[in-house]
């Protein structure tokens, strides 16, 4: 299984997937600080990827948010690396926080325990 890294480009994508590398990692942060979009480079490889019939997925890197997160999804990536940080933001959100809270209480009140 081969990962061809540090991916900036559709043509690289391309040559990636001929080679018949396993995985193509575009760096989407990288690429959003130059000030190129890293989202709409993961559009482009999927739609080479799909219009050539190649088995190579596409594994978006340097992930900075959430948004990095869904928005390759959407894109058509296939796996993500992420900083732990980014992970944990994924299932957080203060309505799930404040049901779980108010679920706990309610289980308290019953007097049961679990254990």
């Amino acid at each position: 299984m081969v990962n061809v890294t540090l991916c900036f480009s559709p043509a690289q994508a391309l040559l990636a997937a001929k080679a018949g590398a396993t995985f193509i990692s575009p760096f989407l942060g990288r690429l959003d600080d130059l000030g190129h979009s890293g989202i709409a480079l993961v559009e482009e490889i999927r739609d080479i990827y799909d219009a050539g019939d190649y088995d190579t997925a596409i594994l978006a890197a340097s992930i900075r948010s959430v948004a990095h997160v869904v928005d390759s999804a959407k894109a058509g990536a296939d796996v993500a690396t992420l900083p732990g940080k980014v992970f944990q933001q994924l299932y957080k959100h203060p309505l799930t926080d404040k049901g779980l809270h108010d679920f706990l209480e309610d289980w308290k009140k019953t007097g049961h325990s679990i254990l």
